[in-house]
């Protein structure tokens, strides 16, 4: 089932999607999770969406790549679909490390940079690249991109 995508491409909440459909909260967590769902809670979600049941019963987000909507999208945006289609996703503690190992090392080159102006650019390079992941951290966990299983540690 489609929810989850649907919730998170609308920018919602699971909180703000069960005061929407008028679900409990826990309800729509079960269903997320992949639980059976009621025919009157189904309704209730694609009333909420402004989809049709049959839409958010199916396995898989299908985008219609003849339509407008597709081709008026920015190419990045593109890219990111197709990294999606090829189950490729980021692991937050992934984001962790690289934010990490980024930090370490512009502060060392940073460091060298006192000697050797090349080490200070590639220093602050890899302190943006560190900032850079940091915001990633940020926006994976406002929209909740990770695995399920991370998120369910960190809960």
């Amino acid at each position: 089932m489609i929810l989850k995508e649907l919730r998170i491409s609308r920018h919602l909440s699971q909180e703000q999607l069960a005061q929407m459909s008028g679900l409990n909260v826990r309800t729509i967590q079960r269903i997320e999770s992949g639980k059976n769902a009621s025919l009157e809670s189904l309704r209730c979600l694609a009333s909420a969406l402004d989809v049709d049941v049959a839409t958010l019963q199916q396995e898989k987000f299908v985008i219609d790549k003849q339509s407008d909507n597709w081709k008026n999208l920015p190419l990045l945006l593109k890219i990111w679909f197709i990294f999606n289609f090829l189950q490729i996703r980021s692991k937050r503690a992934t984001a962790v490390r690289i934010e990490l190992v980024s930090h370490v090392s512009g502060f060392m080159f940073c460091c060298l940079g006192l000697v050797n102006e090349a080490a200070l650019v590639g220093g602050l390079i890899m302190l943006a690249t560190a900032y850079l992941f940091h915001l990633l951290k940020w926006q994976g966990d406002k929209y909740g991109i990770w695995f399920e299983h991370e998120t369910a540690k960190r809960s």
